[in-house]
């Protein structure tokens, strides 16, 4: 199974060589998520929201932060290309002891191969970790109003954060990034406490080199 170094991954400062890439990975906080019910979802919103499954691994409700880590890559003496390498939605400030892969119902890791994962689709160039009944809540929308909040004329640089609540009633909301180098199929894991509990989510953008 595919095991991406998330502590690198999510350390500010971190440098990796890629063939003739540097990248230098910075965070950045994006914006707080409200999670009604506990369930969340690792999605492109923009297509499909409302087939989108929730992980098995649930959280309490509440309010959590969402943070973009971000590389900036360089290649030879050019100027700095930025992409969202990972997402992280931060449930709580204990150390992460161990990380597994993020599964939906009917996922099993035994049936992945040495670098298999499970992961989420993306079609539209960007990603999201957000509560189930945000994402359902999303799915029902018009394009018209899809476009107008999520797809500007202009797509900002990496983590290009666009947050709009969803649905009212909770106040739940989906923050969108772009996701890496764009379109692709993109692995989520679940970082565990000393005592079991979770820690965050991290969907893994595939852009800093295993």
């Amino acid at each position: 199974m595919y095991r991406p170094d998330l502590g690198a991954v999510r350390t500010t400062g971190a440098q990796f060589v890629d063939g003739d890439l540097t990248m230098v990975v910075a965070d950045e906080f994006v914006g707080t998520v409200t999670i009604p019910s506990g369930q969340i979802v690792g999605c492109d919103p923009l297509i499909g929201a409302d087939e989108s499954p929730p992980f098995t691994a649930t959280v309490a409700p509440g309010r959590y932060a969402l943070r973009a880590w971000v590389a900036a890559i360089h290649r030879g003496g050019g100027s700095a290309d930025r992409r969202t390498a990972a997402l992280e939605l931060v449930i709580s400030e204990q150390p992460t002891l161990r990380w597994e892969l993020a599964l939906v119902d009917g996922q099993d890791v035994d049936q992945l191969g040495e670098d298999g994962y499970f992961g989420y689709s993306v079609g539209a160039g960007v990603g999201t970790l957000a509560d189930l009944v945000a994402v359902r809540a999303l799915g029902e929308w018009e394009f018209d109003d899809l476009d107008e909040v999520y797809i500007p004329a202009q797509v900002p640089a990496a983590p290009g954060a666009i947050d709009a609540v969803t649905e009212e009633a909770s106040g739940a909301n989906v923050i969108t990034v772009s996701s890496g180098w764009g379109d692709g199929i993109y692995p989520t894991y679940v970082g565990h406490a000393r005592d079991g509990s979770v820690t965050s989510f991290v969907t893994d953008f595939l852009v800093v080199p295993a």
